[in-house]
């Protein structure tokens, strides 16, 4: 099942395709804390990312995304980005999830607080 999955979609791991092209060409470049592995051909013109589950763009942290998109040259294995003592770790868009932010007054709370300001509009 896992095999046609790869072989028929895109957004589970990586393609068919995409993993011949990383066997032939790729070199290993390194590994981030969600288990994600990033490539690179072997003369340094293409780089990309073999995600560990679902291919969302938004679990690659900071540091790996501006080596992906040639910001700078050295991955964070070699040279790792300097951190400030305010920053947050990385955390992945988190939209369409449960743990997703819901303001007050949302319906997606549990017990949406009740509204005082707002009177419903009814016909006579």
């Amino acid at each position: 099942m896992k095999f046609l999955l790869r072989l028929l979609t895109w957004w589970n791991s990586q393609t068919l395709g995409t993993q011949l092209y990383t066997w032939r060409k790729g070199v290993r470049v390194g590994e981030d804390a969600e288990g994600n592995v990033f490539y690179q051909t072997r003369d340094g013109k293409r780089r990309w990312v073999i995600y560990n589950g679902e291919s969302e763009a938004s679990r690659v942290s900071a540091d790996w995304h501006g080596w992906l998109h040639f910001t700078w040259d050295e991955p964070p294995t070699k040279a790792a980005l300097e951190h400030k003592p305010w920053e947050k770790p990385h955390l992945a868009n988190l939209t369409g999830t449960a743990m997703a932010y819901a303001p007050s007054g949302s319906l997606r709370q549990a017990k949406p607080a009740e509204r005082r300001d707002y009177e419903a509009w009814s016909p006579e």
